[in-house]
C-alpha cells in the first residue's frame, strides 16, 4: 500500500456537518426508525462494564457458554483445524457444503424418523439468518404472523418482514408454553405460526398432546385454505434447543405425529446451543425444496453463510453418532446441575417464606424464575416494574437476570430468564447467597 501524505479526523468531519439536530435520524427509513435494538444484549453491555469495574456478578443474563465453563466437541475442534489445513477457506456452495445438508438429512431420520430429500436442507450462518429467511419469504408487508409469548425475538423479526405481530400470552400455568386452543382463534388470516421447543426464556419443553393439536390444527387450516384457493399456513418449528431435553422431558416434532403437517412445516436447527459453538455459526433449516431455494436465494443476496471449515467440521461431528452421544451426556449433565441448584436454592427460599419461585427445567439453558416484589419497598419507594426488580437484583446483589419483557411478555408480575451456559457452580452458590441476603432483608 501506498502511504498517505495526510490524513482527515473523520470525528471532527461528522461533528461540522452543519445539519439540525434530529436530522440525521429523519435521514433514515422507516424500518430503521422503528427498529428496537436487542433488550438482553442492552443488559449484557451493562453487566460487562460492571465486571470491567471489578464488581462480583452472577451472569445469567445471555443465552451463551463460556469455553471455561463449556467446551465445544473435540471432534468439531479439530475437524476445524484440519479443514482450514486442507485449505477449505473458499466460498462454500449457496446451500452448503453437500456433506453437511446429507449428515442434517440422516441427523432427522435417525432422531424422528422423518426421511428428509438433501433438496430440503439449508446451511446458514446459524439459525437467525433462516428464521430471518423464512420471515421473508412467507409474508408480503402486512401479513399476519402469530407467535405466543413470552418468545425470542420474533416482535423484532416481525417489524424486519413488515409483518403484522400477534402476540399469544401465555402463562405459568401452562409453564408459559403455548397451547393449540390459545392459537386456534387467531390462525384463520396467520401466513406464518412461530413455535419454539425448548422454550427460550423458560427451558420449558411442548408435550406431546399439544404438539400433535397444534400440528393437527395447522393442517386443518390449510386444508380450509386449498378448498378456497387461499395461501398455505406455515409453520416455524425452531428447535435449536432441542438436543438439550433433559429429565422426563421429550421433544417431538409435528411431522412425527400428524404427517400430514409435513408441506407445511419449517424446521430451523443448528449447533449454537446443542454444541456450545454459538460463534461458529453454523445453522441449518429443513423445509419443502421449494421455500428452501428461496430461503437460499434470499440468503444469498445477503452472504450469510457459515464459514466452510465450520460446515466441512460439523458434517463429520454430526455423522460419528458416537461422539454426539458421548459429548451430550457431559454436556447436559453440567447444564442440569447448573440449572437444578438455582431452582433447588429458589424452592429453599420460598420454603423460608422468600418470595421467589422457580419452574422446574426441562431443557434448553434456562430457568425460569419468579421475584415476587411488586408492590415491596426499596427504601422509600415502591417496587412496581420487572425492570425495577431486575436492578434491585443487579446493584444489591450483584445477581445479573433479564426480565420476560425482553421476551414479549407485558405483564409485570416478576418473572424473569435465568441463564446458565456461562456461569459456574461457584458463582451460582455464591449469587443465591446474595439474593437470600437481599430477599431476607426486604422481608
Amino acid at each position: 500500500m501506498v502511504p498517505r501524505t495526510s490524513s482527515r479526523d473523520l470525528t471532527k468531519l461528522y461533528a461540522a456537518t452543519s445539519r439540525p439536530a434530529g436530522a440525521g435520524e429523519r435521514t433514515l427509513s422507516t424500518l430503521a426508525r422503528g427498529l428496537v435494538g436487542s433488550e438482553i444484549l442492552k443488559i449484557a453491555s451493562e453487566i460487562r462494564a460492571m465486571q470491567k469495574s471489578g464488581q462480583q456478578v452472577c451472569n445469567l443474563t445471555v443465552g451463551d457458554f463460556s469455553s471455561t465453563e463449556f467446551r465445544i466437541p473435540r471432534r468439531l475442534e479439530e475437524g476445524i483445524a484440519a479443514a482450514l489445513a486442507a485449505g477449505q477457506t473458499n466460498y462454500p456452495p449457496s446451500d452448503g457444503v453437500l456433506d453437511l445438508r446429507e449428515a442434517v438429512a440422516r441427523l432427522f431420520e435417525r432422531s424422528f424418523g422423518l426421511v428428509a430429500p438433501v433438496e430440503s436442507v439449508l446451511i446458514a450462518g446459524g439459525a437467525r439468518p433462516l428464521i430471518y429467511a423464512a420471515y421473508r419469504a412467507v409474508l408480503d408487508p402486512g401479513e399476519t404472523v402469530v407467535y405466543p409469548v413470552p418468545s425470542w425475538n420474533n416482535n423484532h423479526y416481525a417489524h424486519l418482514a413488515g409483518a403484522r405481530g400477534v402476540a399469544v400470552t401465555a402463562g405459568a400455568e401452562s409453564r408459559f408454553l403455548p397451547s393449540a386452543r390459545a392459537l386456534k382463534p387467531h390462525l384463520a388470516e396467520a401466513r406464518l405460526l412461530c413455535v419454539n421447543t425448548p422454550l427460550n426464556p423458560t427451558g420449558t419443553v411442548l408435550e406431546e398432546s399439544e404438539v400433535r393439536a397444534i400440528a393437527e390444527l395447522v393442517v386443518e387450516e390449510n386444508r380450509r385454505r386449498e378448498a378456497a384457493g387461499r395461501r398455505s399456513l406455515w409453520l416455524l418449528w425452531d428447535q435449536v434447543y432441542w438436543m438439550l431435553s433433559f429429565g422426563g422431558a421429550r421433544h417431538w416434532t409435528p411431522p412425527e405425529l400428524v404427517p400430514e403437517s409435513a408441506p407445511y412445516t419449517l424446521f430451523v436447527d443448528g449447533i449454537s446451543k446443542a454444541f456450545a459453538a454459538t460463534g461458529l455459526r453454523v445453522g441449518w433449516s429443513v423445509a419443502p425444496p421449494e421455500i428452501t431455494g428461496t430461503m437460499r436465494d434470499i440468503l444469498g443476496h445477503v452472504g450469510a453463510w457459515a464459514p466452510r471449515p465450520e460446515q466441512v467440521a460439523t458434517a463429520r461431528l454430526l455423522a460419528d453418532e458416537g461422539a454426539v452421544t458421548a459429548y451430550h451426556e457431559g454436556m447436559i449433565r453440567e447444564v442440569r446441575r447448573r440449572l437444578d441448584r438455582l431452582h433447588e436454592g429458589f424452592t429453599s427460599m420460598a420454603a423460608a417464606g422468600l418470595p421467589v419461585s422457580s419452574l422446574p427445567p426441562q431443557g434448553a439453558i434456562y430457568l425460569s424464575a419468579r421475584f415476587d416484589l411488586i408492590g415491596r419497598r426499596r427504601g422509600g419507594a415502591r417496587i412496581a416494574t420487572n425492570e425495577e426488580i431486575r436492578r434491585l437484583l443487579l446493584e444489591d446483589a450483584g445477581f445479573a437476570v433479564v426480565p420476560f419483557q425482553a421476551f414479549g411478555l407485558a405483564e409485570e408480575s416478576g418473572w424473569m430468564r435465568l441463564s446458565v451456559g456461562a456461569i459456574s457452580l461457584e458463582a451460582i452458590d455464591t449469587g443465591l447467597e446474595r439474593v437470600r441476603a437481599l430477599l431476607s432483608h426486604l422481608g
